[in-house]
């Protein structure tokens, strides 16, 4: 069965950094894409990033050159470095592994984690 776990969310103040991370159990997705959404109270599931095998990485405008994603493939591991934080990225971060195409469309990821809050106060 596979599993993702996120872990690192929490409140912050704005302009301060966190690092989530999500570990991936039931099988090894290091030739696969691995990606983070976000959903806030009341919106959609938003695409923040992603990463393929080859190390490739897209952003969200909205993120872009504030949030890094990474991943240790030996640790079937995949990080996001968020910095600068602001009020408006406090949503439920979800991590994802599983997609072949549109790395933006949530319906696109076969398996998710169960998300971790993260919340920027102003």
């Amino acid at each position: 069965q596979v599993q993702l776990v996120e872990s690192g969310g929490g409140l912050v103040q704005a302009g301060g950094s966190l690092r989530l991370s999500c570990a991936a159990s039931g099988r090894t997705f290091s030739s696969s894409a691995m990606g983070w959404f976000r959903q806030a109270p009341g919106k959609g599931r938003e695409f923040v990033a992603a990463i393929w095998s080859s190390g490739s990485t897209f952003y969200a405008d909205s993120v872009k050159g504030r949030f890094t994603i990474s991943r240790d493939n030996a640790k079937n591991t995949v990080y996001l470095e968020m910095n600068s934080l602001k009020p408006e990225d406090t949503a439920v971060y979800y991590c994802a592994a599983g997609t072949a195409v549109g790395v933006t469309t949530a319906a696109h990821w076969r398996y998710w984690g169960q998300g971790t809050q993260v919340t920027v106060s102003s």
